[in-house]
């Protein structure tokens, strides 16, 4: 794969400009766009996509980044030091091409779409990743941005770092005889709970850490009503903080006040679990520290602890 994507970019340098999508296997793409620069050449980096960021902080090249969306908070020097160019979903034109960056890397959940085109068709570099949120597509994205940074060696390293921790959460992952039914919930609208249903990330991280997602039937993150949280029955809810940890307690008393998702198993157990959204979600170096901390919250008994829970909130 990276032979041909060096090709490729030689291909690119020849034509002058460009784009192209290439499929590596297992539901990957790398989309290359723009004037191509030899690798280790970028001075300049946009970074757009928490998960990039930390890859290429990991791989020892902040240094080279210019700007960052919003995603990016870690590590925490990233969202201290670094341009912000917005929400990842949200970009502008401008906002990316003002910061003057010779290279974008992106992830494929960038948008929107028609910035993105634009972005493409700029003289700038980009390269857009998209890769699975498994074990195998982490340690891919991390190979994939090493090698455009001219740092093979380092990505390789880091690639085989992220297997083996991976390895080490399935080896505990064995150990659990029966799954249990996790809902995770990524805000409070109005009295309106939005969960994480089928083929989202939160549902490929409770895969990890052993568990079941009790949301079925939809996909994405969806509006949960009261009738559906009583269905779903979760044995724990995972709820989202804030990277800076703001919002801490806030859905947890609120969830426990709900008649629908307040009924349930979890809530009257108090196994509401705070995490950190941007550790959780979004499939980084980190992710198989994520996973296992997850499954230490899951299944305390593997570790010989306690429930990690909650006091149960009072019902109206």
């Amino acid at each position: 794969m990276f032979a041909l994507l060096k090709r490729v970019r030689r291909l690119m340098w020849v034509a002058g400009l460009g784009a192209f999508l290439i499929a590596t296997g297992e539901g990957s793409s790398v989309a290359l766009a723009g004037t191509a620069k030899a690798p280790g050449e970028a001075k300049r980096i946009v970074s757009i996509g928490g998960d990039i960021t930390e890859i290429i902080y990991a791989l020892d090249k902040g240094d080279s980044i210019v700007a960052i969306d919003t995603t990016s908070h870690y590590p925490p020097e990233a969202a201290t030091t670094k341009k912000s160019v917005g929400y990842m979903r949200a970009l502008s034109t401008e906002g990316v091409l003002s910061t003057n960056p010779d290279l974008i890397i992106t992830s494929g959940n960038a948008g929107p779409p028609e910035v993105v085109a634009a972005l493409k068709a700029s003289s700038i570099p980009m390269i857009e990743i998209q890769t699975p949120e498994t074990p195998e597509g982490v340690a891919r994205k991390v190979e994939i941005v090493a090698e455009a940074l001219g740092v093979k060696a380092a990505g390789d390293k880091l690639a085989q770092d992220v297997k083996s921790e991976f390895e080490g959460v399935a080896a505990k992952r064995a150990k659990v005889t029966k799954p249990i039914k996790a809902l995770f919930v990524l805000a409070n609208q109005g009295g309106r709970i939005i969960a994480a249903g089928e083929k989202t990330s939160a549902e490929a991280m409770f895969a990890l850490a052993g568990a079941e997602n009790a949301v079925k039937g939809v996909e994405g993150y969806k509006p949960l009503n009261d009738e559906s949280a009583v269905t779903a029955a979760p044995d724990v809810i995972v709820v989202m903080l804030r990277s800076d940890g703001a919002n801490a307690g806030q859905l947890v008393r609120e969830i426990g006040e709900m008649k629908g998702l307040g009924s349930t198993p979890a809530a009257k157990a108090g196994r509401i679990i705070e995490v950190d959204g941007s550790y959780v979600l979004q499939f980084g170096p980190r992710a198989a520290s994520a996973a296992a901390d997850l499954m230490g919250r899951f299944y305390p008994e593997l570790a010989g602890k306690a429930p990690a829970s909650n006091p149960p909130a009072e019902h109206q």
